[in-house]
């Protein structure tokens, strides 16, 4: 089951935060607001953005943009002891019997893939359609962080552009010398604009997606080993420890320490 993680949005608001507490100790707040600049950063990358991808990938965004504050698939802890159960109900009771255990599986990934041993599919067939559905995952996240790492490139780009539309208003009547200052301020504050929305919010997003396509991408290969050792009839005990390859050093103390708890239980 996915998790909200609100750790993204609260890093934006605290950065935000930052930047505004810093504004107002060193002047006026207000003079960092304009509409037009903010028209101009905004909605002319998200036209350009609109250029360089498909329209019915964009009406994607909000969805792909949601991605971004959910917690990465890495429950692989909990996969090494599902697949230990499992190896070992096979082992005793034959693959028939997995198929109790398949509705219990909330990924549809490992269901399908479990589903397939029941079924009597070829080891190379199983790994063939699965690794080609792990394809289709990377490429369709792959998307998702592209276009936010395109619009984190188009947002100063903007902002330059902001910043020459006021710079030509400006020098276009020298007439008055003492509002040039306020002219050039005014100007940069569209770069300022496309920096902070690239640099704080956009690029951000991007990486976060990427980590998240990663972490994804890494659990369900450690679920394909699982599923061919339970297959083949590996050892429970092997099927563990070679699935225990896929924790950090930090999970597998954990484990190990769970493993002691119970061995001290029992007795």
């Amino acid at each position: 089951m996915k998790k909200i993680d609100l750790v993204p949005l609260m890093a934006i608001f605290a950065g935000l935060t930052l930047i505004i507490v810093a504004i107002a100790t060193q002047g006026n707040i207000l003079i960092f607001w304009s509409l037009s600049s903010m028209v101009i950063t905004i909605m002319g990358s998200f036209a350009a953005l609109t250029a360089s991808y498909p329209f019915k990938v964009l009406l994607e965004v909000p969805k792909i943009l949601r991605q971004a504050f959910i917690s990465p698939m890495d429950n692989r802890s909990e996969l090494v002891e599902i697949f230990s159960k499992l190896s070992r109900k096979a082992r005793s009771e034959g693959l028939l019997s997995l198929e109790d255990e398949i509705e219990d599986i909330e990924d549809e990934f490992l269901g399908r893939g479990l589903q397939m041993v029941v079924d009597g599919v070829e080891p190379e067939g199983i790994k063939e359609i699965m690794y080609l559905e792990v394809e289709t995952v990377e490429r369709r996240h792959g998307v998702g962080h592209n276009i936010f790492k395109s619009w984190g490139e188009l947002a100063p780009a903007f902002g330059m552009i902001g910043t020459l539309i006021g710079l030509i208003v400006m020098l276009s009547d020298l007439n008055d010398a003492s509002a040039i200052g306020v002219g050039m301020a005014t100007a940069l504050i569209t770069t300022f604009y496309g920096a902070l929305l690239a640099n704080l919010v956009l690029i951000p997003i991007s990486t976060k997606l990427q980590s998240q396509t990663e972490e994804e991408l890494f659990t369900r290969g450690m679920m394909i080993e699982g599923i061919l050792s339970i297959q083949s009839g590996t050892n429970p005990r092997i099927v563990e420890e070679k699935l225990s390859t896929y924790l950090s050093p930090r999970e597998r103390k954990m484990e190990g320490k769970e493993e002691k708890t119970v061995i001290k239980n029992a007795s």
